[in-house]
């Protein structure tokens, strides 16, 4: 049985960019033992991919603990020199990778900034000839512990400042929504949970349904699976929408939609704002762009996804394209 190891040593949005990819390989390779290497905390996400036989650890900064059999193929689903790196030294046998300037004796097909994340990976695997489905994103809810059908969550959160929408917008949207009579969680991680508490309590939000820093991943996906709408920045959990088919209104930048946005085959269940402009998506600041969305139009789109109706007994919207909205 020979080992492909793979390594996607990123946050949760970047992994579920790659389930197509890590899906063709697995078809490509029925008999070969799949290994991905990414954070241990993403496992229950992993495990509902179900393409992977094992997870190799990943340290910070970038480290493969990897002490198995050497590799007959070594993925990069990265794109760094860092990255590339850390497989090289895995010595195997051959090596399915981005061009990259610091390792020239490697090839591969040359990287291009505008490509989806979606595409990018797919376009990967085809350059060594496995076919991969871009439209094999969706994965199978997990069981919810706790119900929170139908709600609508708001995700207050993101990896960096400059994906983080304002508190005082996002505290104005609940109490829309609040008016209007729907049930409203907020979530994000521990380090989001003051945040959050923030939120509600300008809302006018019961703190029992502030469950930033109170789930784990899998309670937060069931949560994302279950929710009527989700209303998040460009972050991880609207990426899980997008593989459980939750509609969205998605506030993005700096980096644009087309980037790392739902991609545009999908069904019409996603209305995504941008400002038009690109900045620094690890700056310390919010972007400038960002700011450029305001409360009418979230509250506009919001509005504008929960008057949709399923068309009957197929559970898909009326439209057939997503939504791409630019503000300003």
């Amino acid at each position: 049985m020979a080992v492909v190891l793979v390594l996607r040593a990123r946050g949760l949005g970047d992994l579920l960019t790659a389930v197509p990819a890590l899906r063709a390989l697995r078809r490509a390779r029925p008999d070969d033992h799949i290994a991905l290497a990414a954070p241990h905390r993403l496992k229950p996400i992993v495990d509902l991919i179900a393409s992977v036989d094992e997870m190799v650890p990943v340290v910070d900064p970038l480290g493969v603990r990897w002490d198995g059999e050497k590799p007959a193929l070594a993925v990069n689903l990265d794109g760094t020199a860092d990255a590339l790196g850390q497989l090289v030294r895995t010595r195997p046998d051959r090596i399915l990778t981005y061009r990259n300037s610091a390792f020239p004796e490697l090839s591969g097909p040359e990287w291009d900034t505008d490509m989806h994340d979606v595409e990018r990976w797919c376009h990967l695997l085809e350059s060594e000839g496995i076919t991969a489905d871009r439209r094999n994103l969706g994965l199978v809810p997990p069981v919810a512990t706790t119900s929170h059908r139908d709600c609508v969550v708001v995700h207050i959160g993101a990896g960096s400042p400059a994906r983080r929408w304002p508190a005082d917008r996002f505290a104005a949207v609940v109490r829309h929504l609040l008016v209007q009579a729907r049930e409203v969680v907020l979530t994000g991680d521990e380090s989001e949970r003051e945040t959050a508490l923030s939120v509600a309590a300008r809302a006018g939000l019961s703190l029992d349904r502030v469950l930033a820093g109170q789930q784990n991943l899998i309670e937060l996906a069931a949560t994302v699976a279950e929710a009527d709408l989700v209303v998040s920045g460009d972050t991880g959990v609207a990426h899980l929408a997008t593989a459980f088919g939750t509609r969205t209104v998605l506030l993005f930048g700096p980096t644009p939609p087309s980037r790392s946005g739902p991609p545009p085959h999908l069904l019409g269940r996603h209305a995504v704002l941008w400002a038009g402009q690109i900045g620094d998506p690890d700056a310390q600041s919010i972007d400038p762009g960002l700011l450029k969305i305001g409360v009418p139009e979230v509250i506009n789109a919001i509005d504008k996804q929960l008057r949709k109706r399923p068309w009957p007994g197929t559970g898909l919207d009326r439209r057939s394209q997503p939504t791409y909205r630019r503000v300003g």
